[in-house]
């Protein structure tokens, strides 16, 4: 869904940050086709290198850039699409990696942010409790890692919700902010338009 309303086409220059293990850059990379170009980033190398190995193995070579999202290596207005997909929640300033992801971004460009959000009230009370007791379990049993299980449901409930995080891209320069809320507001996708 955020590939399509994201509005890649062919040709498209598109800036996937916190891309991690290149899921959404796979995607962005067969819109744009061979005259467009993906750059897949993540501060995190070992996890950088999971998506680079990984797209190189299905016959993708995406250049893979080790970077901050609050301080791009890239010049402004250099993109025509900005993602960051489950990354903004772990960003320090988040402030300031919005202004970045609009700097880095051409007029009539669009920068996409996923993330999970504020679900719909009449079901926070059973998804906090699945999320503080149920989730943090499955991860103990599953992954054998409950404590990485415990700071996800911690950091969604402290991540901006749809109302603070479209004051946050229009205090960063956006023109306009979209918000399209999924699983009953459980993960919204926000577009920030650049015009």
């Amino acid at each position: 869904f955020a590939v399509d309303a994201s509005g890649v086409r062919q040709g498209m220059r598109v800036l996937d940050l916190a891309g991690g293990t290149g899921d959404l850059a796979e995607l962005f990379a067969s819109r744009v086709g061979p005259s467009g170009e993906v750059v897949l980033t993540d501060i995190n190398g070992a996890m950088l290198a999971v998506g680079r190995d990984r797209l190189f193995n299905a016959g993708r070579i995406i250049p893979a850039v080790q970077c901050d999202a609050e301080k791009l290596p890239f010049a402004a207005a250099r993109f025509d699409r900005v993602s960051i997909a489950f990354g903004l929640r772990n960003v320090a300033n988040k402030d300031r990696a919005l202004a970045e992801m609009r700097r880095v971004l051409k007029p009539g460009g669009v920068a996409a942010v996923l993330e999970f959000s504020r679900i719909w009230a009449p079901l926070a009370p059973a998804y906090d409790w699945y999320s503080f007791n149920v989730l943090p379990r499955l991860g103990r049993v599953v992954a054998g890692d409950e404590a990485s299980y415990r700071y996800l449901a911690e950091s969604i409930r402290v991540h901006p919700d749809q109302v603070a995080l479209t004051a946050m891209m229009e205090q960063a320069g956006f023109d306009r902010v979209e918000v399209h809320n999924l699983a009953a507001g459980a993960v919204a996708l926000h577009l920030g338009y650049h015009y």
